[in-house]
């Protein structure tokens, strides 16, 4: 059953619905309110970053007919939520495990004695890249330069990792796999990544050497930190 935002449940009703399925933030914050509702809207989307307004707006108008943008736009600014850019997480929830095709998989091979990279670092890398399917070889290179966040990967005007194999003193992009696998490395210290394909190069890959929907393995050495 879904309400409207212009139809109240009756006091019994609206008690029973946030007991039963604990939609309220308590027992005692019923009737059920649009800050209530976006609540609810945030938990049901299940999203690790967060529910955007977009999601939130959408589930609204879908279980409770609720079209009221500036009841929603009032509800979003509730101390009850926290918002990090356009997306919302209730407060004092506990944080949702992002699914495993976002996560990138790393073993340190050796821990190194210099400083930590960190989010807007300059750094210069060596590395070997092969196929988790085949074992082969797409790329290898030293003195890779980049810098760890600077922004998306792009596949046009490529410089990094496909057909340059072996080449020094590149400067370039590089996938969403790196950019969160090396941040947290110290210099000296070498780490193994496993980067899914959504990480990677997705359902197109990179041919010819990249097929679509690989998943790349990387053993990567960070030698500094510019």
């Amino acid at each position: 059953m879904a309400w409207g935002c212009a139809q109240p449940l009756s006091p019994s009703m609206q008690a029973e619905d946030c007991r039963t399925k604990s939609y309220a933030i308590d027992a005692t914050r019923c009737p059920r309110t649009r800050r209530v509702q976006v609540i609810v809207a945030i938990r049901a989307v299940q999203d690790h970053k967060g529910a955007s307004r977009q999601a939130i707006v959408k589930y609204l108008k879908s279980e409770f007919q609720c079209e009221n943008g500036v009841a929603i736009k009032k509800a979003l600014k509730s101390d009850k939520l926290i918002q990090t850019g356009q997306s919302f997480r209730v407060k004092g929830d506990a944080p949702i495990a992002p699914p495993a095709d976002e996560v990138v998989g790393t073993e340190d091979v050796t821990v190194g004695d210099g400083a930590v990279a960190q989010k807007g670092d300059e750094v210069s890398m060596s590395y070997v890249g092969t196929l988790e399917a085949d074992g082969s070889r797409f790329d290898a290179g030293t003195n890779f330069r980049f810098t760890l966040g600077a922004g998306p990967f792009r596949s046009r005007n490529l410089t990094f990792v496909v057909g340059a194999h072996g080449s020094n003193s590149r400067t370039g992009d590089v996938i969403k796999g790196w950019d969160r696998g090396i941040i947290g490395m110290r210099v000296g210290g070498r780490r193994k990544l496993v980067v899914p394909s959504k990480l990677g190069y997705g359902k197109k890959g990179s041919a010819p050497e990249i097929p679509p929907n690989a998943t790349l393995l990387f053993d990567v050495t960070l030698e500094r930190i510019l």
